[in-house]
């Protein structure tokens, strides 16, 4: 090392926050088939060695380290544990609120309370509403999520309140709009320029002066680890000596709204290349050479798209429950990076490709005049359901 962390202003709360952001999501197992098996020994050791070498935003959320979005998960109890010993005066700590588990104005205040007392902690420096779309929006803005997001600053539990954001960009302005959110969370890596939020709604919320907290830069890893071979000649002809994880996180950084961004990191070796890179790229620093190269990359891997979706989701409802754009999603996914084995694992039987009726409702509403009940028996063939 030698140069510092960067910081970088979090928006109109003017805290200056690490611009590598420590997301608890995916830290070491001890049994690589149960979410909940934090090695705790080892994932003490790699956080705290972040947090010794200028990592001061930790991440975390209810579900985090679980079985799935219903319970609680082991991610916020890891945390108390790790903030021991002087680290919770050293870091802003971050949680967010499980917004599909609220069903009336008092479970608010419930699982801020569980939190707090989950993470040992009086206050958390930055609350986010979890994973919203526009379903989730629309219950929470009758139960008040305004008026409790202003009480919890208030009483201090909270220091300054954002939300994430996981849908179609249309309603990120909206929800931009309807509060005086400090932050905001979006996902934001080279190929997903223009998905969900996208650029246009970092800068949306950017104009607003709120901080710009960005997931998935390496989109869950795949932009590190499971690249065709031709991308990784395009970053190895550029003579440049630079992982591939390494060129996706300083695309990120080099956007100069851009205030921290997350990585959910598992071994020393993740860390410390992480930490280069944050240290070495300040905002607007990449040359024309590297944007070039990143642009071929990403030209190699839009080229390998099968379906051209673009998950805007006017194909849904489906009559049949079947989730159209997540299979799109997951078939596009396979064929840029090989193996996709979060079909089977993470999409539900009954919205899977098999469940299809062929009824063709879906095909009328779809922008790109995408064959839908064909490209989905091209899913199905592919992940056998």
């Amino acid at each position: 090392g030698g140069i510092a962390m960067q910081k970088r202003r979090m928006g109109k709360t003017e805290e200056m926050v690490s611009v590598l952001g420590f997301g608890c999501m995916r830290l070491p197992l001890l049994n690589p088939n149960d979410a909940a098996s934090i090695d705790e020994e080892k994932s003490l050791e790699l956080v705290r060695y972040a947090i010794d070498n200028g990592v001061n935003y930790i991440d975390t959320a209810y579900p985090y380290h679980g079985n799935g979005m219903g319970g609680a998960g082991k991610s916020e109890p890891f945390v108390a544990k790790l903030l021991k010993d002087g680290y919770r005066e050293k870091v802003k700590l971050a949680t967010k609120l499980p917004s599909w588990l609220i069903n009336s104005p008092e479970d608010m205040d419930k699982y801020l309370d569980e939190q707090l007392e989950r993470l040992q902690t009086d206050h958390i420096d930055f609350y986010l509403v979890h994973s919203l779309n526009k379903t989730v929006w629309e219950k929470l803005k009758k139960l008040g999520i305004g008026k409790f997001l202003d009480k919890a600053i208030k009483d201090k539990r909270i220091r300054h309140a954002g939300f994430s954001f996981h849908d179609t960009h249309e309603y990120f302005n909206e929800i931009v709009d309807y509060y005086d959110w400090s932050f905001c969370q979006i996902q934001f890596n080279y190929l997903d320029e223009d998905f969900q939020a996208g650029l246009d709604g970092l800068n949306y919320a950017a104009a607003k002066d709120m901080g710009i907290v960005i997931m998935e830069p390496l989109r869950g890893g795949k932009l590190a680890d499971e690249l065709p071979s031709e991308v990784h000649a395009a970053f190895e002809n550029s003579g440049l000596k630079r992982s591939p994880a390494q060129w996706a996180l300083r695309w990120v950084l080099n956007h100069p709204k851009v205030s921290v961004a997350l990585s959910g990191m598992n071994s020393m070796q993740q860390i410390k290349e992480n930490i280069e890179v944050s240290e070495q790229t300040p905002p607007d620093s990449m040359t024309d050479e590297e944007t070039d190269i990143i642009n071929q990359a990403k030209h190699i891997l839009k080229s390998r798209i099968k379906i051209n979706c673009t998950a805007c989701k006017y194909c849904l409802p489906c009559p049949a429950g079947v989730n159209i754009p997540g299979c799109f999603t997951m078939y596009n996914s396979h064929h840029m990076f090989g193996k996709e084995e979060n079909y089977i694992r993470m999409m539900p039987e009954d919205q899977r490709a098999s469940k299809c009726l062929e009824c063709g409702q879906c095909e009328e509403h779809c922008p790109q005049s995408i064959a839908i009940r064909e490209e989905l028996k091209k899913v199905k063939e592919l992940f056998g359901s």
